[in-house]
């Protein structure tokens, strides 16, 4: 599975971009997005997706319905 970003919900605050592990996180014009094909969840590196967890908005980083 992959995690998403809901840009309503995103303050662009950039907070998640320099703890993913995979470097699956993009920036362009203020909009934050998480490239599905390398998101790993941080499976291997960490308990929990960091960018969920340093993330100061609760629902702004969700997981990809399967």
């Amino acid at each position: 599975m992959a995690m998403k970003i809901v840009a309503m919900e995103c303050i662009a605050c950039g907070d998640c971009k320099p703890v993913c592990p995979t470097k699956s996180i993009s920036e362009k014009g203020g909009i934050f997005k998480i490239d599905k094909a390398t998101c790993t969840e941080c499976e291997g590196d960490f308990d929990e997706p960091k960018c969920v967890e340093v993330c100061p908005v609760d629902g702004c980083i969700v997981q990809i319905a399967a």
